[in-house]
């Protein structure tokens, strides 16, 4: 046990690569014509965070011990990140563990290192509700609507539309269609959680437990968590500000993945992935800056670090897209 503190079915329309305006130039390292010049894609999992500038240590900190320029690019969507690596548009990627499965079996892309936030190699997934809400358990949700966050993401999609399937309840084509016995909204994590405090039709959140663990008394959370998450610290730490009900927290999941992809040079592709494996939490981790990055390192992985969010995807029937 790790101690805290020390698919795409259908990428087409839905999954055209969207990057925000002015933060990327001509894609140099994709097209191959500079191999020190590198094109790193991102994908905000929380509405309300700038991921660029929550990365910005970590570009600074590669582009020093891997010899590389780094020119970074925010994608709309999981769907786009794994488009941008096969079309060769991006070298690197903050990606899911459903993208890492893909890409992988595809080889589109390799998986570079696992991320650890301070010192938890594994993440949880929440499915919470408002205390006051006729909402006692999961089978209560019924003929409601739940919130998601990208239909892609392990935490806020996947595992959550899981422990519903495993309560009982006919998930139908979810993610990649809708829902039998419920109506599933997907998004991202922080609005998922901000439209179940304020939107009365949604009934119950799936989400990372990065978004909404602090909104939970802590006592209700099982033991393996208060063991192994990096939110167990704060847990219940802002419950004056808005109280939330835990419904089900997930068994442990691998942590999300950065991806490189396997066309990338095999000088820069060393460089780069050796860079990442040594850095070290002073070097990601800007405690002065308003967006601090979430991971402190990176361990050593690859897909089949990640064959719980396999069992997952073939339980619920997903068909990740060719």
């Amino acid at each position: 046990m790790t101690d805290r503190r020390n698919f795409l079915k259908g990428v087409g329309a839905a999954g055209t690569v969207a990057f925000s305006a002015g933060c990327i130039g001509d894609l140099t390292g994709g097209s191959g014509s500079d191999s020190s010049t590198i094109t790193f894609s991102l994908t905000p999992a929380e509405s309300d965070v700038d991921v660029q500038a929550q990365y910005k240590p970590m570009f600074d900190y590669l582009e020093d011990e891997a010899d590389v320029t780094i020119e970074s690019s925010v994608a709309a969507d999981y769907a786009a990140v794994l488009q941008a690596l096969d079309s060769d548009q991006t070298d690197v990627a903050d990606a899911a563990p459903a993208i890492a499965l893909q890409a992988g079996n595809q080889d589109i892309a390799e998986v570079a290192g696992i991320r650890i936030a301070y010192g938890a190699a594994r993440y949880f997934s929440l499915i919470t509700t408002l205390p006051d809400n006729d909402i006692d358990e999961l089978a209560d949700v019924e003929g409601e609507t739940v919130a998601f966050a990208d239909s892609l993401s392990t935490s806020g999609s996947l595992f959550p539309l899981y422990m519903l399937n495993e309560a009982g309840l006919d998930t139908g084509n979810a993610p990649n269609g809708d829902a039998e016995d419920f109506t599933g909204q997907w998004s991202d994590h922080s609005t998922a959680r901000e439209t179940l405090i304020n939107r009365d039709p949604v009934v119950a959140a799936g989400t990372g437990a990065f978004s909404t663990a602090a909104n939970v008394p802590a006592d209700q959370f099982p033991d393996q968590f208060m063991d192994m998450s990096a939110e167990a610290d704060g847990a219940g730490s802002a419950t004056d500000e808005q109280e939330l009900q835990l419904l089900s927290c997930s068994d442990p999941i691998p942590r999300a993945p950065i991806l490189v992809r396997s066309g990338l040079d095999d000088d820069v592709k060393g460089r780069v992935v050796d860079a990442l494996l040594a850095a070290e939490e002073d070097d990601l981790i800007d405690e002065d800056a308003d967006e601090e990055l979430w991971f402190t390192g990176l361990s050593e992985g690859s897909v089949d670090d990640y064959q719980p969010v396999q069992n997952v995807i073939d339980t619920l029937g997903v068909e990740l897209g060719q």
